[in-house]
């Protein structure tokens, strides 16, 4: 369940910076990253709102992996 919690926690952090609810301007954030990509950067270096996106959605997904591996190494019930 950590695992899964983990992953919502980056996404909801990171919609929050990327609507300005977050955490404020110092403070490096993945969804201050994408939003400043997207308002002047977008057209003339696509780079700067793939890499942050891509970050975000690599580490959910090893978190999900984390915890489905977790779960089929602990889980007694699955145990044959």
């Amino acid at each position: 369940m950590l695992t899964a919690f983990l992953g919502q926690a980056i996404l909801l952090e990171a919609s929050l910076s990327f609507l300005g609810l977050g955490v404020n301007e110092p403070t490096p954030a993945w969804g201050l990253m994408l939003s400043g990509a997207a308002v002047e950067f977008v057209q003339r270096a696509p780079w700067m709102a793939i890499f942050p996106g891509l970050a975000i959605t690599f580490t959910v997904l090893a978190f999900n992996v984390l915890g489905d591996s977790l779960r089929d190494a602990l889980d007694p019930r699955l145990r044959i």
